[in-house]
């Protein structure tokens, strides 16, 4: 199972990125786990500087932005 983390404070950014790996996941019908990290201080140790930020499997995939279902699809793929 893959394990999915967005991390953000709960803007309108986070919540765009959020629903946008939901949808990501249903539609590659993968199994995988979301979660949301709200913590300022989890968010800083992870070195993130600039949020809405992506991590899949532990590894920083994009940061400061909300990925597109497509590109959050491509991630997933590889």
């Amino acid at each position: 199972m893959v394990k999915i983390e967005v991390l953000g404070t709960g803007c309108a950014k986070c919540k765009s990125l959020t629903k946008n790996v939901e949808k990501a996941v249903q539609e590659l019908g993968i199994m995988a786990e979301i979660v949301k990290v709200d913590s300022i201080e989890e968010i800083m140790n992870r070195g993130v500087m600039m949020t809405p930020a992506l991590f899949i499997d532990g590894e920083s995939k994009m940061m400061g932005r909300t990925a597109t279902v497509e590109e959050i699809k491509k991630m997933l793929k590889k």
